[in-house]
């Protein structure tokens, strides 16, 4: 996965590619998710680094060492750029060497995401759900609360479903499973495998 870094200091919002996602994500969602919710944890991370030992520190590399607001901040700033920039309008297909990782370590595609909204829609309270890869090359799933993510535990995380409510209230209510199962046809798959 590409690490961000701060420019002069500060780490930027990162640009939506698209105003909505189908009928799955309404571009209200959006304007709340990204614009509001995102941006609080883009500025007050950037308030929270001047004079602190993260202070120039890339993204990834505060979210495997820092703890406390330092930590939240950072985490879901790292958890919800790759979560945004995972989809598209007019998502690419997986390559077939990647079907095949899939194939080998799930058995099908139907059973990887089978076990990913399954696990995303019984954790409980707030966080996320990762595809990622371990230190010996196998596809993992993990559930993570609140602003934890992979890079904490040494997985590259590849892609992610965020289940705080914030994320699909407004366009589902309580129907998170629902949320799920629609996510999956707006992957831009090549955007998942550039994180390998």
């Amino acid at each position: 996965m590409k690490d961000i870094t701060p420019t002069n200091g500060q780490f930027a919002m990162m640009q939506l590619p698209y105003e909505r996602l189908g009928d799955t994500i309404s571009q209200n969602t959006l304007s709340f998710h990204h614009g509001k919710h995102l941006k609080a944890y883009v500025d007050n991370l950037n308030k929270a680094l001047p004079g602190s030992a993260f202070e120039g520190k890339s993204l990834q590399e505060i979210v495997r060492s820092s703890d406390g607001g330092i930590f939240n901040n950072a985490g879901q700033v790292l958890n919800h750029t790759m979560y945004f920039e995972q989809f598209s309008n007019s998502p690419r297909q997986m390559s077939d060497s990647f079907a095949d990782q899939i194939k080998r370590d799930f058995g099908t595609f139907e059973n990887l995401q089978k076990e990913m909204n399954q696990k995303g829609a019984t954790l409980f309270g707030s966080g996320w759900v990762w595809l990622s890869i371990d230190s010996n090359k196998k596809l993992v799933i993990t559930q993570n609360a609140n602003a934890d993510n992979p890079v904490r535990h040494g997985l590259i995380p590849l892609l992610t479903f965020d289940v705080w409510e914030h994320a699909y209230y407004l366009d589902y209510q309580n129907r998170r499973a629902d949320y799920l199962a629609d996510l999956w046809q707006h992957i831009d798959w090549p955007t998942v495998e550039s994180r390998l």
